[in-house]
């Protein structure tokens, strides 16, 4: 028997199926997510199952982000694979189908990111290839980095990081509202070791540091509302700064378009018009 499921992530044998064909497609594996209580409603896989096996995937990923001070209720749409034998069968269609039946006029759009091999099949469901821009800034600073290191290995770190977003009053232009479990997808997993904080602002960065290069993921800040009031706080070492967000204002800032290697951004909707006007980009954390 063969149908689409959906809403299973409860269901340990579905979930195990599913991560094993995720682990095979993208060497990836949710099971620590979930068993950490991280994976939510947000992240919802539709499924194709046969026999109680998950033999192709489309995940949603329900992804509210606030452009200019308002709230935009995006779709992420990502984990797109199908198990070997099963290809070119047309499941990833049905799949797209039952999400369009679900999902369609309630959003204000869908984003994903594409490999260079499928850039002929998302068109047909009425998405656009589009760019998005990256920020960098030279710098000058004085005095030693005010950061330091703190570890993502346990619970309670993650609930300090948790608790710091909440509060939070900096914000990018374009930002995520609410979804700290994706946010946590990536430091629980893959960066641990990128997370820094500063005591007297409580200001918590995420960041990755290469020879005076900081690519600066995010920032959560109880305290400080501007990046000028932050990257001094980065020291004399640091000379240049590359942002994974839109900075709320463009001044001092290079916007320059990003095409990353066999990555290509897809958009559909009117609600989407608003990436290309305004030199956006999806955070790179906000990546599902």
């Amino acid at each position: 028997m063969v149908e689409i499921k959906k809403s299973y992530r409860n269901n340990n044998a579905l979930r195990q199926s599913f991560n094993e064909l995720a682990k095979c497609t993208f060497c990836l594996d949710f099971e620590d997510w979930y068993q950490n209580g991280l994976w939510t409603d947000r992240y919802n896989p539709y499924s194709v199952v046969k026999d109680g096996e998950v033999i192709a995937n489309v995940s949603v990923n329900q992804t509210d982000l606030i452009f200019d001070g308002n709230i935009k209720h995006f779709l992420q749409l990502g984990t797109v694979m199908t198990k070997e034998g099963f290809r070119k069968q047309g499941l990833i269609r049905e799949i797209m189908a039952a999400i369009d039946a679900d999902y369609n006029g309630k959003t204000d759009g869908t984003y994903l990111f594409a490999n260079d091999s499928v850039l002929d099949f998302y068109p047909k469901f009425g998405f656009l290839e589009a760019f998005e821009y990256l920020y960098s800034k030279s710098f000058s600073n004085r005095g030693e980095c005010y950061f330091e290191k703190t570890p993502m290995y346990n619970k309670k770190s993650w609930e300090s990081l948790k608790s710091a977003m909440e509060r939070s009053i900096f914000r990018g232009r374009l930002d995520l509202a609410g979804n700290p479990e994706l946010i946590l997808f990536y430091v629980t997993k893959f960066m641990q070791e990128d997370v820094y904080y500063h005591k007297d602002s409580d200001t918590y960065v995420i960041a990755e540091f290469d020879n005076g290069n900081i690519f600066l993921h995010n920032i959560f800040s109880s305290t400080l509302r501007h990046l000028n009031e932050i990257i001094p706080l980065f020291g004399e070492s640091a000379k240049k700064v590359v942002l994974g967000f839109v900075p709320e204002t463009e001044e001092n800032f290079r916007a320059e378009k990003i095409h990353p290697e066999d990555c290509t951004f897809f958009l559909s909707g009117k609600g989407t018009n608003i990436f290309q006007s305004n030199k956006l980009r999806i955070p790179s954390l906000a990546h599902a």
